[in-house]
């Protein structure tokens, strides 16, 4: 990329803002340094008649949830090449059936019809399938795996990533002047994601740990318990419990003395549910989560197009085509580079503004939201940018 890369991705973003904001269907224009400027595409951006060939790589076929989700996310990502019809995307969708064989057989098949870019596949195990078959082609993917093990060279994740939310809550609690945090945790591959992303949140910024309590179903209360026997005090508690048990994990603090008024609870993406939002002991608790207002805008034209609501990860299909088809006009020949793709500035998508890390993972600018009265309200917006504050 030239030297003035971070300003040109700037404009991108802008122009990205510029279509989401009013839904476009392709007026978008041309952005420079952030202004409005008529006229044909940069020398370097190629413009085929039919379009750049962009690969869509789905658990279509697969039992279950996981292909209603893969529909929802075709139909959006379809909705994406509709509304943004300066981009000239030709999408090919292929089922990986939610298999590994499948993966790599879709990676094969794009492969020979000419992808120059994957998008998904959704499962992890499909992704590190299909990363084999397109890394030795030097095509890069842009998946939806919220499993950060299998990012790397050549495959980024575009998902609401535990890490992002965990990260985001405890840096807001520290802003508030917590500093000692437990937490109690599920078991579970999820639970194992969240604890580790925590107690990296809580060192990285020197804050002290008192406890990791985890619990299996069913022992909830033997684990609130211990967090009162302790012989060290803490003024922040995370919990992060899906909606299926907050409940019973939210009775088990009351039954052992976890008063809610001292000690600050915190949550994580999983709260993002009216379930765990009406339990009395959350009751004033943070969580961080993108901001609502631009998936219920998309959500809208979704229902309008295809009849039906969206799963809630559909918008992630819908920001992948929207983003090849902003770095496509910007960037020409360049356009899915590693220097591209991992250009720290970000872009701003449906669910906010979110980057590439250059290991591939992703991150998002959250919202921070406070739990009452059964709902959760925005309590401190999203940043507007990545760069420390002050820059």
């Amino acid at each position: 990329m030239p030297q003035s890369s971070s300003a040109v991705f700037r404009a991108g973003l802008v122009a990205a803002a510029a279509l989401f904001l009013s839904a476009c269907a392709g007026d978008v224009g041309r952005f420079r340094d952030g202004a409005r400027v008529e006229g044909a595409p940069p020398a370097s951006a190629p413009a085929p008649s039919e379009g750049r060939s962009v690969a869509l790589i789905l658990p279509l076929g697969a039992p279950g949830n996981a292909g209603v989700v893969a529909q929802s996310m075709r139909n959006a990502a379809e909705l994406a090449v509709e509304e943004y019809k300066g981009a000239k995307i030709r999408l090919i969708v292929k089922d990986d059936g939610g298999t590994p064989d499948g993966a790599r057989a879709a990676a094969s098949a794009v492969l020979s019809e000419g992808a120059e870019v994957v998008l998904g596949p959704l499962l992890a195990p499909s992704v590190q399938s299909a990363a084999q078959v397109l890394r030795s082609a030097g095509r890069p993917m842009i998946a939806f795996s919220t499993d950060a093990s299998v990012a790397g060279r050549g495959v980024n994740l575009l998902s609401f990533m535990p890490e992002n939310d965990i990260d985001r809550v405890v840096e807001f609690a520290a802003q508030r002047g917590k500093r000692s945090f437990a937490a109690l945790v599920p078991e579970g591959a999820y639970g194992n994601v969240a604890a580790a992303a925590f107690q990296a949140a809580v060192t990285r910024r020197g804050l002290s740990l008192a406890t990791v309590e985890r619990y299996a179903p069913g022992g909830e209360a033997d684990a609130a318990k211990a967090l009162t026997g302790l012989r060290v005090s803490f003024d922040a508690l995370f919990v992060p419990e899906n909606g299926e048990r907050a409940a019973a994990v939210g009775q088990a603090l009351a039954d052992a003395g976890v008063d809610a008024k001292r000690v600050q609870i915190l949550g994580s993406g999983v709260w993002d549910d009216p379930r765990v939002q009406r339990v009395p002991q959350f009751q004033g608790g943070w969580y961080a989560a993108p901001d609502k207002a631009g998936f219920n805008a998309f959500a809208q034209r979704y229902r309008a197009r295809f009849g039906s609501e969206p799963t809630r990860i559909a918008s992630l299909a819908y920001d992948a085509v929207f983003l090849v088809g902003v770095l496509g006009e910007k960037y020409g020949a360049d356009a899915f580079s590693e220097a591209t793709l991992t250009n720290p500035d970000g872009i701003l998508g449906t669910d906010g503004l979110f980057a590439f890390r250059p290991d591939g993972t992703g991150r998002r600018a959250l919202a921070v939201l406070q739990v009452g009265n059964g709902s959760a309200q925005v309590i401190a917006p999203a940043p507007r940018s990545f760069a420390p504050a002050g820059q």
